[in-house]
């Protein structure tokens, strides 16, 4: 079996992490995407109650319900804060997996180019092997003409 035929094995193995590294880049995107769409709504959110709240202030308003229009405003704050982490720390998962798929992409090519660079070496090889068969064949016939 010529090396070439053997590394096949190897380039499969490297296109099989590849696509499972390009699963995990794109189950993390979608978390990604997921919290920024969190993060988004809820800023919607807190401008909509914000803009409501501006609007119903224009007659008396009881210092209570101030209160808590500033309570509940605090809390999306504190809300919004976390799901910013949450969404950073997706952004670092899915850097890191676009890395891992990168270098998985890489590897896969490195080695489709290295199996090719083989295949020419082998026919390169086989067409010397010809060439030196076909010569040794001209050799014996002329020595055979020349009896």
């Amino acid at each position: 079996m010529l090396r070439s035929q053997r590394l096949g094995v190897v380039l499969a193995l490297e296109e099989r992490k590849e696509q499972e590294a390009l699963e995990r880049m794109g189950q993390a995107r979608e978390q990604m995407e997921q919290h920024a769409t969190q993060v988004a709504s809820l800023n919607r959110y807190q401008q909509e109650y914000r803009d409501q709240i501006r609007e119903s202030q224009h007659g008396v308003v009881p210092v209570s319900r101030l209160q808590a229009w500033q309570a509940f405003i605090a809390q999306l704050d504190q809300v919004i804060l976390q799901q910013q982490k949450q969404l950073s720390q997706a952004e670092a998962v899915y850097e890191t997996r676009r890395e891992e798929w990168q270098r998985a992409w890489e590897r896969r090519r490195g080695m489709e180019k290295y199996i090719e660079t083989c295949r020419q070496q082998e026919r390169r090889a086989q067409d010397l092997q010809e060439q030196k068969l076909s010569d040794e064949a001209a050799g014996r016939a002329f020595v055979r003409r020349r009896r």
